[in-house]
């Protein structure tokens, strides 16, 4: 949906059919899922649960969602079907939100809550519930005047919001909401084993996965150990490949096995491609997930492709040109477009004009010290990797050369340092 849409109420979305991009039906919107946040800061919208044709009921994430238009919902196609399992920190809007009393905040009136709002940030993917429809006075008895009805910010009205002086995995996690994955990791870090088994619990799979990459090796597998098999699948899936390969890796084989079952295909095929690269070579090092483009793209689809929020910097840097098939590993790859020259030519300007084709590849099997010369030779922040026949197979980021150059304890050592930062007297 486009930034600056208009809002959309829950109840209107209640029912709606659910569609891929082909076009067929995939299911029916039962309920939204809603994370509430610390004060009267409006709830992030996590996805929609969506009745498939054979009455089950699975997530769809918000990321997911491309359009809501017409009354009907459009996905990406890609679902996960295993059935949805309500969290500690998540709030049904339909199932929960409406018909309960608050009170606006202005006059301390009770008020019975109608309906609500969603709407989508400017440039970000992000949705919240931002307006309350509501009705001055308590729902229950019939009433011969049944009250005023009114729209006002989610601001305006308490009752919905978590107390900022409780306690437990939703105060915590909203505490800590802004903070950067790196960040939160080091909050997790020093947490007992068991409050961290509960935040993790609580987090959404998308946020665990990037906390997950920033853990030392010890705190991933004791949190992947504690998460039911088909989360932990479910939270893999979400992890760039490269990652979840190392981490899967240091599972026993029964463990890494039974995972890899659970995954969806393409991205247990992805995992497995990685796992039979030696570790430390560009092969073991790559994320299989880099931008392709074909020849006959223009600068527009590529600057287009490049504005993708959950693409990492480096990754973002530069595009990959090569024939098709565009998903690795990819037909012959014909060269590398930076992302500076992307900026520097007409929107029209086809990528095969203003690709860099001189640069010379990373092999599979080249060897860490290697790589790292690459990256310093050519001040890259990410290199391509070509096999023998000429195909892409993905692109290894200077963030990994440095996780398997810096010391196996560097996390330990950083998070320490953190902490020691974190918990001083603020003196000069």
């Amino acid at each position: 949906m486009a930034a600056g849409a208009p809002r959309i109420f829950v109840s209107h979305l209640a029912g709606v059919a659910v569609f891929d991009p082909n076009g067929d039906q995939v299911g029916r919107v039962r309920d939204l899922v809603a994370m509430l946040r610390v004060g009267r800061r409006p709830p992030r919208l996590l996805g929609l649960v969506v009745e498939l044709s054979t009455r089950r009921r699975i997530f769809l994430p918000m990321t997911r969602v491309t359009g809501i238009e017409s009354g009907q919902v459009i996905t990406t196609g890609v679902l996960n079907v295993r059935r949805f399992e309500q969290r500690p920190t998540e709030r049904l809007v339909l199932g929960e939100m409406l018909d309960r009393v608050v009170r606006l905040v202005e006059t301390g009136e009770d008020v019975t809550v109608l309906d609500v709002a969603i709407q989508q940030l400017p440039a970000r993917r992000d949705w919240e519930i931002d307006r309350v429809f509501v009705r001055k006075g308590k729902a229950g008895a019939f009433r011969r005047n049944k009250g005023e009805t009114l729209t006002v910010d989610w601001s305006a009205v308490d009752g919905f919001s978590l107390e900022e002086h409780g306690q437990g995995a939703e105060n915590l996690l909203a505490t800590f909401e802004q903070l950067r994955p790196a960040d939160l990791a080091n909050v997790l870090h020093h947490l007992s084993a068991k409050r961290r088994a509960e935040v993790a619990a609580a987090l959404t799979n998308e946020r665990l996965a990037d906390v997950l990459e920033e853990l030392p090796e010890d705190d991933q597998i004791e949190i992947l150990g504690k998460l039911k098999e088909e989360r932990a699948a479910d939270v893999l899936e979400e992890m760039d490949p490269d990652d979840a390969a190392d981490l899967l890796s240091e599972l026993p084989e029964e463990d890494k096995e039974r995972l890899l079952a659970l995954m969806q295909p393409s991205d247990a095929a992805d995992v497995r491609r990685l796992m039979a690269y030696e570790e430390r070579t560009a092969g073991g090092l790559m994320t299989t997930e880099p931008i392709v483009l074909r020849p006959d793209a223009t600068v527009a689809d590529a600057l287009a492709r490049v504005r993708n929020p959950d693409l990492s910097p480096a990754l973002a840097a530069q595009v990959y040109v090569c024939r098709p098939p565009d998903e690795t590993p990819t037909g012959k790859y014909l060269g590398t477009i930076h992302f500076q020259r992307l900026l520097r030519d007409p929107p029209y300007t086809l990528v095969s004009a203003v690709l860099d084709d001189d640069l010379q590849a990373l092999a599979p099997d080249a060897q860490l010290p290697e790589i790292a010369g690459f990256f310093a030779t050519y001040d890259m922040v990410a290199a391509p990797v070509v096999d023998e026949g000429g195909s892409l197979l993905g692109a290894v980021t200077v963030d990994d050369v440095l996780d398997h150059m810096l010391p196996d304890d560097w996390r330990e050592q950083e998070f320490h340092l953190a902490g020691e930062v974190n918990h001083g007297d603020g003196g000069a």
